[in-house]
């Protein structure tokens, strides 16, 4: 039977280091749930994981054009915002090898600018917005029977040179409901990563924050019994040993975490796993119940120091609060991550050197300290806010971490540019409205001040670029599968 749809996930976890490239498979959740919704409703959907494809240079387009041999008429495209200028690229040089396929962007990395997309790139012909497993059907019946895409909710789509967006789709409310991914696509042996979803969306409405947007700050979580039999499955049709909690709100109350655990429990499963959690919704009976059913690692969302940032950016928690949890939580769990955001406009030397102060404090107590640039993502208040403000600057030697490609060659926080990649970057230049996130504010004043103070106190590497070779570098590990065992804490 031929497909009705080619769904191809272009998001990767590919760093290029001086010496080494860090490329971990993780299992493609959001694409695979959408294959299943696809399926249940009767289509046949050729899916095709770019990250598994047997090339040293997934980056070169001709190797893309080979992954993407002889695909169905319709062609759906998902990726996060880090790879939508490889992904624009690569829908133009499918749009020029099949001109009469209709081409689907989905995934978060077209949130907020759908509509400059659509306007300068005729390779994409219809963004999906929002979740997929009712949107995605109700799609590909339109397009097969023909019937108006204006009846189509959670999309838009240009008509002649008219772009049109469709009211969004109403959120699926009750997870339980959204069977599990269509693992049987894919050879789960392939991958070292096993995410899951807990919930989706989060309320807290922090201005840094991308996720949350694209959830419209609504959150609603799945039932422990429904997480957990996922878990089942996974352990024992494919030996899964450790499960990775994407969501940023798998801590959204006590009694739902200890649900889960009481769950674990219950159902006797021996595996691991890793959280996210949240300073002030975790206490010491939480922590502990979590390690006693297998959590081997909780990461904090910190974000600065500074109780003047941290409400500026609406953090919901006080410095002294993160003092608190963090310090618990290192006497109950092998591993506690903290992240950190760097480079706000609004962030005096004086509030940097607080969160400067409390990084150390917490690495002294053994905790990973995970720094990032700050990125300025288009659907961000922050970006919304502060774009007309300060000085936005594209500097491929300074990328945020957030936003890495995999074109780059990162050296510490320094980035160089391979030439064959110049057309990726330069497309990111020209359009700083749709690629907001890769640029950075005020990089003399703010962002070069910064990054010298964290490089005296050994979060980034101090060393010169061409003494890069051979040195240690850690990428943020926020979804890695690595556990206190088995990785060094460079931090």
């Amino acid at each position: 039977m031929s497909a009705d749809i080619t769904l191809l996930n272009l998001n990767m976890l590919y760093i290029h280091y001086a010496d080494n490239v860090e490329r971990e498979r993780h299992v493609p959740l959001g694409p695979l749930y959408l294959t299943r919704a696809l399926e249940d409703a009767g289509f046949n959907v050729d899916f095709r994981d770019y990250q598994t494809y047997p090339s040293e240079d997934l980056f070169d387009m001709d190797v893309f054009l080979q992954f993407t041999a002889n695909p169905a008429p319709i062609i759906g495209l998902s990726c996060m915002a880090n790879l939508l200028p490889f992904t624009l690229l690569a829908a133009s040089r499918l749009r020029e090898k099949y001109p009469n396929a209709v081409i689907v962007l989905g995934g978060v990395g077209s949130k907020s600018v759908e509509e400059s997309i659509l306007k300068r790139f005729s390779s994409i012909d219809i963004i999906c917005r929002g979740e997929g497993e009712l949107t995605g059907p109700d799609l590909l019946d339109a397009l097969k029977n023909g019937r108006d895409l204006s009846t189509v909710k959670g999309i838009s789509f240009r008509r002649g040179k008219e772009i049109i967006h469709n009211p969004p789709r109403e959120r699926i409310k009750d997870l339980d409901s959204i069977p599990f991914p269509q693992f049987r696509k894919i050879n789960i042996a392939d991958y070292v990563g096993y995410g899951m979803l807990s919930s989706r969306g989060c309320p807290y409405p922090c201005t840094f924050c991308s996720v949350a947007p694209v959830w419209n700050l609504e959150s609603y979580s799945r039932s422990p019994k429904s997480i957990v039999a996922e878990m089942k499955k996974l352990h024992d049709e494919a030996g899964v040993k450790l499960c990775l909690f994407q969501d940023e709100f798998f801590v959204s109350g006590k009694k739902q975490v200890m649900d889960f655990c009481a769950e674990l429990r219950r159902q006797e499963l021996n595996i691991k796993w890793k959280a996210f959690g949240r300073v002030n919704l975790c206490d010491k009976e939480m922590m502990e119940a979590m390690v006693s059913t297998g959590c081997v690692e909780l990461r904090f969302g910190i974000e600065s120091g500074s109780d003047r940032i941290l409400k500026e950016i609406k953090k919901g928690f006080t410095a002294a609060a993160a003092v608190e949890v963090i310090s618990q939580a290192v006497g109950v769990f092998p591993r506690v991550d903290a992240f950190y955001v760097w480079g706000y406009p609004f962030e005096t030397m004086e509030d940097f050197y607080e969160s400067v102060f409390q990084m150390v404090s917490f690495r002294s107590m053994g905790t990973r300290i995970l720094p990032s640039m700050l990125s300025l993502l288009p659907q961000t208040e922050i970006y919304r806010e502060w774009a007309g403000k300060v000085k936005l600057e594209f500097d491929p030697g300074f990328i945020p971490e957030f936003v890495l490609t995999g074109h780059e060659v990162c050296m510490g926080v320094d980035m160089r540019v391979p030439l064959e990649y110049k057309a990726y970057f330069d497309l990111i230049a020209g359009n700083p409205d749709i690629f907001s996130g890769f640029f950075i504010a005020d990089k003399e004043t703010n962002i070069l001040p910064k990054l010298e103070v964290l490089r005296q106190f050994g979060f980034y590497p101090a060393l010169k670029k061409h003494d890069m070779l051979g040195a240690e570098t850690e990428s943020c590990g926020a979804h890695s599968p690595r556990t206190a065992s088995n990785i060094v804490n460079h931090a």
